[in-house]
């Protein structure tokens, strides 16, 4: 059955592009008298804070990484990354310069404009780097800008990874509005309260000072001291109680490296939260990954910032009882995050929740399954990753809730969203088992390919722009239903059901509710049964259907 109608391509809105900012040098300086200085936010200059803006819950964060002096600040899902800490340098008569723990460099505004990107620049002694706080309800702060006296200002109420912080006039709005939040203690400076990394209770805990590393057990005793990161966290995690049946947790506080042949393995009913940085050096071969679990159930990685060249950032094999919070990977090598049941194919890894990835930079897959039962996933964000942003593959009851890639796979056959391996198929059938509510795919390999005798999904959003091969490939696919609420598909590689001889034709396949301009809709070989097309829009598009 095929549906389909040609329309006008639609108008868009345009919006001016603010994220390349650039610092250029301005004459004079300006001053701001009159403002009200905060009452209930006590600043400490000793501490590093993360700021969460009221509005959208995210973290104010150096853009891409960067060190560079201009580049810009964006808000990102809070991880607690060094690019994410900000320390108060008090500039005299309740004014602070706020200097980034990643780079070293000042928060600036460069002029007086509504919509200025916020940057970070070297000290220049001018008062574009100076803010003052002001009150806001429930014990937030705004900040204002002594050169402009303006208030930071999350850009049109974003609530996007990576929109921009800009500056608009003062209008205390809740995207005006950040909560400080005081790196390990999960406290609000501003009297908020928060649950950041390394707040609560915990059994272990992990610090450095100067290159001494020192992990102390419940009772507060030594249990390591010494230049070893590895051995360090290893040895606070050793101090937990054996044998255990219930959680305990183990706090890290610091940046620290390892290199890529070692590994931090867990035991059962162990937390482990990395209040800092793991920087992986060096090279090797194998299951190595800073954060290693094999066998064991009961884990939680609450938060993990991984930078560098690992073999695996994180790897899990044959676990049962898995949460990974907010992981953070920005990467020049290596697989994200793999979680399987290769160890032992009889058993499946099983009950695996994900809140939110980020991966950039990977050479292979930002996360990647194999043999799990049971698995819920918020947000999987992938930068310019080798191949596919998320791989599913032989998993089944799994639950996605957004896979976001730009770049994924450039080059090659692999996708923002791939399912492979009998992904899907339970026994001999395809139930609808593989739920995901959006993919999102700019650039990069395919945006979602279905192959070797997968199926049994439904997408429900699509938003698919010029990939660089299909856009969407279903190939041996079966009883999968795209774009069930709606979707956009423009440019790219054609969007395709295709077989292989090797396997039964795709069959059970339906397209609905999508826009599709400047690519073709295919299929062939004209094999299989029960696909269907339906309330499909075509702008330059032809439709081959059988």
């Amino acid at each position: 059955m095929t549906s389909s109608k040609s329309s006008s391509p639609p108008r868009r809105r345009w919006r001016p592009a603010l994220i390349g900012v650039v610092v250029t040098a301005l004459a004079g300086v300006g001053a701001v008298v009159g403002l009200q200085q905060a009452n209930a936010a006590t600043v400490n200059t000793n501490a590093w804070y993360v700021f969460v803006n009221r509005h959208s819950g995210k973290a104010m964060d150096v853009y891409n990484l960067a060190t560079t002096a201009g580049s810009g600040i964006a808000q990102f899902t809070r991880n607690d990354g060094n690019w994410q800490q900000w320390q108060f340098v008090d500039a005299g008569s309740g004014w602070y310069k706020i200097r980034s723990r990643h780079s070293g460099l000042f928060l600036e505004l460069p002029n007086t404009n509504d919509g200025t990107q916020l940057v970070q620049n070297a000290d220049n002694g001018t008062t574009r780097q100076q803010f003052t706080l002001k009150d806001s309800a429930s014990g937030d702060v705004r900040f204002i800008n002594r050169h402009s006296g303006k208030a930071l200002d999350l850009w049109e109420w974003s609530t996007a990874d990576g929109a921009i912080i800009s500056q608009f006039a003062d209008a205390d709005g809740a995207n005006q509005r950040w909560q400080m939040i005081q790196v390990g203690t999960g406290t609000g400076g501003g009297g908020g309260t928060g649950s950041g990394c390394g707040s609560g209770t915990f059994q272990s805990e992990v610090t450095v000072s100067g290159s001494t590393w020192t992990a102390r057990n419940a009772s507060g005793a030594s249990v390591y001291s010494g230049s070893d990161f590895r051995a360090a966290v290893q040895a606070g995690i050793g101090s937990l109680t054996a044998g255990r049946t219930s959680m305990q947790r183990v706090v890290v506080r610091g940046n620290g490296s390892m290199t890529a042949g070692s590994r931090i393995s867990l035991a059962n009913y162990t937390s482990l939260s990395v209040c800092g940085t793991i920087n992986v050096t060096g090279s090797g071969s194998g299951d190595y990954a800073p954060i290693y679990a094999r066998g064991v159930s009961n884990i939680e990685i609450p938060y993990l910032n991984v930078t560098g060249a690992p073999i695996y950032g994180i790897f899990m094999r044959n676990v049962t009882n898995v949460w990974l919070g907010q992981i953070d990977m920005r990467l020049s090598a290596g697989l994200g995050v793999r979680i399987d049941n290769r160890g032992d194919t009889s058993q499946w890894t099983r009950n695996v929740k994900i809140d939110n990835v980020y991966v950039q930079g990977a050479s292979s897959h930002a996360v990647e399954t194999y043999g799990v039962d049971g698995i819920t996933i918020g947000t999987v964000t992938a930068r310019s990753v080798g191949e596919s942003g998320l791989l599913l593959n032989q998993t089944i009851n799994a639950t996605v809730g957004t896979v976001d890639a730009e770049n994924a796979g450039a080059g090659t056959g692999y996708a923002a969203f791939r399912m492979a391996n009998r992904n899907g198929r339970v026994g001999s059938s395809y139930p609808n088992n593989i739920k995901v509510g959006t993919v999102k795919a700019r650039g990069g390999g395919r945006g979602i390919f279905c192959v070797s005798e997968s199926g049994g999904f439904t997408i429900d959003r699509v938003d698919i722009a010029n990939t660089g091969n299909n856009s969407v490939l279903l190939e041996n696919c079966y009883n999968g239903l795209l774009a069930g609420v709606s979707g956009t598909i423009s440019g790219g590689g054609e969007v395709r059901i295709a077989a292989r001889t090797e396997f039964p034709p795709s069959s059970g396949i339906r397209f609905q509710n999508l826009t599709v301009s400047n690519t073709n809709i295919t299929w062939s070989p004209c094999t299989g049964s029960n696909n269907t097309i339906s309330n499909v829009t075509r702008t330059n598009s032809t439709l081959t259907w059988c």
